[in-house]
Parts: C-alpha cells; structure tokens; sequence
C-alpha cells in the first residue's frame, strides 16, 4: 500500500478555492474572515473518515476523476496540501464545512481511512 505525504502548509492557492467555496455558504464577509482565519490557524490532525461523517459529505470513489488524481499524486510520491476546515456545530445544526480538500480526503481515506490528515481549522464568525 503506498501512503500518502503532506506538505507541511496549505498551497497557495488554496486559499481562494476555499473563498469561492465559503461564499456560497457564508456572506462575503464571513467568507473573508474565515480564510484570514485560516491563513494563520495551526496545524492539527484528524482521520478522514471522521472529517467524512462530522462534514456529513459522502465518500466519493476512487474513480472520480479528482480523488483519482489525487491517488495519481500519491502514487508519483508528491505531497499533498493539508486541508482547510471552518468547524461544525452539534447545537447549531451545521456539520463540518470543508473548505478545500474534500477529494484529498477521500484519496486518503482510499488508502487507509485511519491515516492522520493534516487541517487547518477555524471557528464559524457567524450566528
């Protein structure tokens, strides 16, 4: 089995795939705080089959053409960028959003759905 790698820092340009992401979901405002946020939030670690059930998400196949390009990835032995996460609520009612990587989880969680995934996570700003 080939394991997966992680960069030690989000890409670049992952922070506006996440704004577009966000702004769908959060106003324009809350979106740009929530990727200043997550700009300088810290690095932690979750399973990705956790980050699957608190995003309510459904693993996608191993053929969809992202995940398969991500496993592609893996498989080269280039690195993965962390994934970008603005936290659920149990009492408000809304599950994990993530903000970029959801394919990059599910290339890992193809690979071993136990394996640490590094995040980025940030509060919601909003009501």
């Amino acid at each position: 089995m080939v394991k997966e790698n992680w960069k030690p820092d989000p890409d670049e340009h992952d922070f506006p795939a996440a704004a577009d992401y966000l702004s769908l979901v959060l106003d324009q405002g809350a979106a740009d705080a929530a990727v200043t946020a997550l700009r300088s939030a810290p690095l932690t670690h979750r399973k990705a089959k956790d980050l699957l059930r608190a995003s309510g998400l459904p693993l996608l196949p191993p053929d969809n053409v992202h995940v398969k390009k991500d496993l592609a990835k893996v498989d080269k032995g280039l690195l993965l960028s962390p994934v970008l996460l603005i936290r659920g609520s149990l009492d408000g009612g809304w599950p994990l959003q993530v903000a970029d990587g959801y394919h990059r989880i599910c290339a890992s969680n193809e690979l071993n759905e136990d394996a640490d995934i590094p995040c980025r996570i940030t509060e919601h700003q909003g009501t």
